[in-house]
């Protein structure tokens, strides 16, 4: 059976990963592997570090051992506080480290708004404002129009990772804008692999969620096609970025 191999900063949300797993009915395993954060913090000097080399290389044996034929470094604001250039050197870095092919949480997200035909996205960030326009300007980066930005000023993934059905939504809703095509939540400390449905229904578009996202990245790595309409418009038809 294929496998994508997932590096995980800390714990918070990574539950979503063997839900997304199960969703999938056995089309995928997606293994994953918890790297050392340092400071649990969305700062962006602790997001630098986070997101280091030699932090993500220290966990490529043991997805390999597990059968990883992929791996994305499952962390979106420790990737794009990189810059554009920096991101794809992070990922060139990985995947040489690996020898498989390697993406982040942040081109996750610039695939797959391409991938549902959005030109016009709104951001609706656990983040705090600064590290949130580091994002808006990642997606500036890949094309993408950001017709407005929220963060919550949230400091740590733990806790981000309490929150649940309730506060997902009203961070969808406080994020959302009329004239964005796609609303995006850019955290994978944020549990949402079970709400996508209540998201897009609420919004009345598509979500973009980090897991979410992270997890179709990888599929798009091992150029496999699953469709999953509970994983939202993303997973809607079978379809690769």
């Amino acid at each position: 059976m294929a496998s994508v191999g997932f590096l995980y900063p800390g714990s918070s949300a990574e539950d979503d990963y063997p839900r997304i797993e199960a969703l999938l009915s056995g089309g995928v395993r997606l293994p994953l592997v918890h790297t050392d954060i340092g400071e649990d913090a969305h700062r962006v000097d602790a997001l630098l570090e986070m997101g280091s080399a030699a932090r993500l290389a220290a966990g490529v044996d043991e997805l390999k051992e597990r059968g990883a034929s992929a791996v994305v470094w499952a962390c979106t604001s420790a990737s794009f506080v990189f810059g554009w250039e920096g991101a794809h050197e992070q990922v060139r870095e990985l995947s040489a480290t690996a020898g498989l092919p390697a993406s982040s949480t942040s081109f996750a997200f610039a695939h797959a708004v391409r991938e549902i035909g959005a030109q016009r996205v709104a951001i609706a960030a656990t983040y705090p404002e600064d590290v949130a326009e580091h994002f808006r300007a990642f997606l500036k980066s890949a094309g993408a129009e950001v017709v407005s930005t929220r963060g919550s000023g949230i400091i740590t993934a733990a806790e981000v990772g309490t929150w649940g059905r309730t506060e997902v939504l009203e961070l969808a809703r406080a994020g959302d804008h009329p004239d964005a095509e796609a609303v995006l939540l850019p955290d994978t400390a944020l549990h949402t692999a079970a709400y996508l449905p209540d998201l897009e229904a609420e919004l009345g578009k598509p979500v973009l969620t980090a897991n979410q996202v992270t997890v179709w990245e990888g599929l798009r790595l091992l150029d496999r096609e699953i469709a999953c309409p509970r994983l939202g418009t993303l997973f809607a038809r079978a379809g690769r970025g």
